[in-house]
Order: C-alpha cells, then sequence, then structure tokens
C-alpha cells in the first residue's frame, strides 16, 4: 500500500449541477489538459467523513 504526502491544497468550487472547477494551478501541477480522464474514488472513514480521491489516467499510447 502505497502512502501519499500532501503536496498542494486548495479549494474547489461546486457550482451549477455540481460541476466543480479544479484551480488552473492545480491543474498545472497534477499535469491534468483538456479532454484528459480522472478517475474519481470516494472513501469513507469509520466515523462517516467521506473524502473524493482523483488521479488522472495515463494516456493511451496513439495506434
Amino acid at each position: 500500500m502505497a502512502i501519499y504526502r500532501t503536496i498542494f491544497y486548495g479549494d474547489v468550487t461546486v457550482g451549477t449541477g455540481g460541476r466543480m472547477t479544479i484551480p488552473l494551478s492545480m491543474r498545472e501541477r497534477c499535469g491534468i489538459r483538456e479532454g484528459d480522464t480522472l478517475t474519481v474514488r470516494v472513501e469513507e472513514n469509520p466515523t462517516g467523513i467521506r473524502q473524493l480521491v482523483m488521479w488522472r489516467a495515463d494516456p493511451e499510447p496513439e495506434d
């Protein structure tokens, strides 16, 4: 099991229809570009607190 450390912390705004806007500085640090696919996991601890974990999938090589 990997242990991750926090390298960036910021606010994400939830807008119309539940859309989340990831700040540009966060996208740049994570290498997220238009058209990328993000995988999202919802985690819950024993006290019921939930968090979203997202990561960018590696792009598939072009055929």
